[in-house]
């Protein structure tokens, strides 16, 4: 059975956002699950590959995901806003999100400043699950918020990632509160070059929301 695949378009702050839905390829989906793309000044969009890999390990294990492009990146309307405009966009996409799907859990994830994202988010929301942060980007040192917050937060993250020093994020996963967790994953880059398919398999491995 093909898996269930639709475009959306999302009203958000600053306009329209454009989005892909799409629900696993066995059974009714289990858990809903928003996921965020790179930083949008970099290329980053939801087809950037991580992020593509992250929605199918998810969808894999029984989640229906909701990937969109923050403002201004592709369809989607509006100009960067920073991070700020940018989590309030996927604060809209998560709720469309859960009005579809009113009656499932629902988490996010997100990959490298869509990480960022997923965790001001998830923080801050009480009815989120748990926060997927895929390469935190830790030489940002911006991360106050995630000190204090006490939600289900699970890394993963590659053993050679410039933007996130595997020191400096063992440093930082040492003072965040439970529940955590942290996935190492053999790769030669932020991107996870040469280990794209463990990655998804650690993805997978997460399952879904206790």
């Amino acid at each position: 059975m093909a898996r269930r695949i639709e475009s959306h378009t999302i009203p958000g702050p600053a306009g329209k956002l454009e989005a892909l839905l799409e629900e696993p390829e066995q059974g009714d989906p289990r858990e809903a699950i928003l996921v965020c793309h790179p930083h949008p000044r970099h290329g980053g969009t939801m087809h950037n590959k991580v992020v593509y890999r992250i929605a199918r390990g998810l969808r894999r294990a029984g989640a229906v995901v909701l990937r969109f492009n923050f403002r201004g990146v592709n369809l989607s309307e509006g100009e960067y806003a920073h991070g700020v405009g940018e989590v309030e966009d996927a604060r809209a996409a998560l709720t469309w999100l859960r009005t579809r799907y009113p009656d499932l859990p629902y988490s996010a994830a997100g990959f490298s400043f869509g990480s960022r994202v997923a965790l001001r988010l998830g923080c801050g929301d009480p009815g989120i699950r748990r926060i997927v942060a895929v390469g935190f980007p830790t030489t940002n040192k911006q991360f106050d918020y995630v000190k204090t917050c006490t939600k289900s937060k699970i890394f993963v993250h590659s053993t050679h990632d410039i933007h996130g020093p595997k020191g400096e994020l063992e440093e930082l996963f040492v003072t965040l509160p439970e529940p955590k967790k942290l996935v190492w994953v053999e790769a030669e880059d932020h991107f996870f070059k040469g280990a794209l398919d463990p990655f998804e398999t650690e993805i997978v491995n997460l399952g879904l929301s206790q």
